[in-house]
């Protein structure tokens, strides 16, 4: 009996690392991998445009799409790393010429905790609950949401650039500028930074007044 039961121990133990083996792939191949919802998702990108979406499906799907050179994605690899609490995908390449920009759609549970961090470039984030953070040097930052804008904590800050977020009735552009909101009912947590760029909080609440808030 004690041996039937060991023998059943391990068969799990090598479940539940195999469970847990890293995903690796070229840009130009698709990355498909089991992501449970409410999981925590790091994504340590080269620069690039990422568009991450949330869907209804229990894992993360990775596809690449080039500028003017089709043969460009074969030079990014996609790295995923799952750990207990969610995992980690790594995007690492080369800088590539002019043209070339590499844009990468990243799906995932509709309800993932977010971190993202990218040197340059453009992230877009479309209708994903849970907590975000998201920073990179220069570039683009849009959180969107259209059917429910519930953060109980937003911080959104630019070093120089603007930060746009209408739901607020904010429109700040200049020199070290951010928006900061509070509400005991919201349940997440939003944190966007940018040394050099844009953010735009796209909410369901967004106002249409017109109304600009002072810098």
């Amino acid at each position: 009996m004690r041996f039937v039961c060991a023998v059943a121990g391990a068969a799990l133990f090598a479940c539940n690392l195999a469970g847990l083996a890293e995903t690796k792939v070229s840009c130009d191949q698709t990355l498909t991998a089991p992501l449970r919802s409410s999981a925590v998702l790091t994504i340590d990108s080269r620069p690039a445009g990422l568009e991450i979406v949330g869907t209804d499906q229990e894992a993360i799907h990775v596809t690449c799409h080039s500028g003017d050179n089709e043969d460009a994605p074969r030079h990014i690899l996609l790295r995923f790393s799952p750990s207990s609490d969610g995992g980690r995908l790594s995007i690492e390449g080369n800088h590539l010429r002019h043209g070339d920009g590499i844009q990468i759609r990243i799906e995932v549970p509709w309800k993932t905790n977010l971190s993202v961090r990218m040197p340059a470039g453009e992230v877009k984030v479309e209708e994903i609950k849970g907590d975000k953070d998201i920073d990179i040097y220069a570039g683009q930052i849009t959180i969107s949401s259209f059917h429910e804008w519930n953060y109980r904590n937003v911080n959104a800050s630019v070093m120089i650039g603007e930060v746009r977020a209408p739901m607020y009735n904010a429109d700040k552009g200049g020199f070290f500028r951010s928006i900061t909101k509070k509400s005991t009912e919201g349940e997440y947590r939003l944190h966007a930074h940018i040394m050099t760029g844009q953010i735009d909080l796209e909410g369901s609440k967004n106002r249409s007044d017109g109304t600009r808030q002072p810098d």
